[in-house]
């Protein structure tokens, strides 16, 4: 039983894990908007009608149609020049009323806003402050304490922080400070976060390019230790995964605005832990965001990612080419061996600073749902096995 108000994982937008392989994975894509909307998706049950609907910034799409509906007053954003009032959406059940709400961050540094589910009353959804500053452009969404609850993770003053959802609208969210000042990566375009259990002992911990702090056995227990590590460039979401199958934890990076994605084993001589780098590709640049699936059903956890076009309005090196939006498989063809295998989904779209992977049409496979400056997509996974 979970208490009123909780956030719990399992809800809407959660990966697909399949116990058997698709034989070809194949998608169909259909375009909501090519208007700028945000550069985040949320995926949730808005209207508590049985589908998965979409969430980006100031409107909501209704599935299965797409059917476009306000949450806020849109703006009208120009890709060349301008920059949305979202940049990470997430989705949860904030005041406990049985209605998805939404959570939105705008420009790193800036606010980071719940819009509040008015139900089946029409209208703008009401706004509510979450933290004045949210840095790091890579804030998370995940149980960061292992009760069954997300909690928002960012920087802010300097250092990272959790917010829990309050329950109830008139309450504030519960801060828990995580770190000591100036915290690599809490600054306010610290690039890279990841959330994983890098050393094993079944608590997640906090991942960034210069390291990662390690949960205390009582999470509220403060400030967390850190350990220096090298962990690529500045990143996006940082996946913590057992990669190579060796049964520790490794990180996967890409770059956030120039070319490259790698990933980082994990190296241990007794108690020290360390990371050897493998590049798996760069073959586009401004992996703005990333996203860790089991796409083919085969067990193994892959990842899709792709460009983030125009993520500084073309200053970026490759900001020109193709937009594309591609999927690594995991392969492990012999035992201590690595492969990642690239598919592509799309080369008209790309990611933005957060999308999702979900099974948005209840067929058992994992679809994608982007939003950036080439508009708002859906990828449904075709059938077939």
């Amino acid at each position: 039983m979970t208490s009123k108000g909780s956030c719990i994982c399992t809800t809407a937008a959660m990966l697909v894990s399949a116990s058997w392989a698709f034989a070809d994975v194949r998608f169909a894509r259909t375009v909501l908007d090519r208007a700028y909307r945000a550069e985040g998706v949320a995926v949730a049950d808005v209207n508590r009608d049985g589908t998965l609907d979409l969430l980006t910034g100031e409107v909501w799409w209704e599935g299965p149609s797409w059917r476009m509906h306000e949450v806020a007053r849109p703006g009208t954003y120009d890709p060349a020049k301008d920059r949305s009032t979202c940049y990470v959406n997430h989705a949860c059940d904030v005041n406990g009323d049985g209605w998805v709400d939404s959570i939105v961050i705008g420009r790193p540094g800036g606010p980071c806003y719940w819009f509040e589910n008015p139900g089946k009353t029409p209208g703008h959804w009401k706004r509510h402050l979450v933290c004045k500053s949210a840095c790091n452009e890579t804030p998370r969404f995940v149980d960061l304490f292992g009760t069954g609850r997300r909690v928002m993770v960012f920087g802010t003053d300097g250092r990272m922080c959790a917010f829990a959802p309050p329950g109830k609208a008139a309450a504030d969210w519960a801060r828990v400070v995580l770190t000591a000042e100036k915290a690599p990566g809490a600054e306010r375009y610290g690039h890279g976060l990841g959330v994983g259990d890098v050393n094993g002992d079944g608590r997640a911990d906090l991942v960034v390019t210069a390291g990662w702090w390690e949960a205390p056995a009582d999470r509220t227990q403060t400030p967390w230790a850190f350990h220096k590590a090298k962990l690529g460039k500045p990143a996006a979401q940082m996946p913590v995964y057992d990669v190579d199958g060796d049964g520790d934890a490794d990180v996967i990076s890409s770059s956030a605005h120039k070319y490259g994605i790698w990933w980082h084993e994990q190296v241990r001589e007794g108690e020290k832990i360390s990371f050897r780098e493998h590049e798996i590709a760069r073959d586009f640049s401004q992996t703005h965001a990333v996203c860790l699936a089991d796409i083919n059903g085969d067990g193994r956890k892959d990842f899709v990612t792709g460009k983030r076009y125009f993520a500084h309005q073309g200053k970026d090196p490759g900001a020109r080419e193709p937009a594309v939006l591609v999927w690594f498989e995991l392969q492990r063809p012999a035992k201590g061996t690595v492969r990642f295998v690239p598919h592509e989904i799309d080369r008209d779209s790309g990611v933005g600073l957060n999308f999702a992977v979900a099974d948005l049409n209840a067929d058992g496979r994992p679809d994608v749902a982007t939003a950036n400056k080439k508009g708002v997509h859906v990828f449904l996974q075709a059938a077939g096995r």
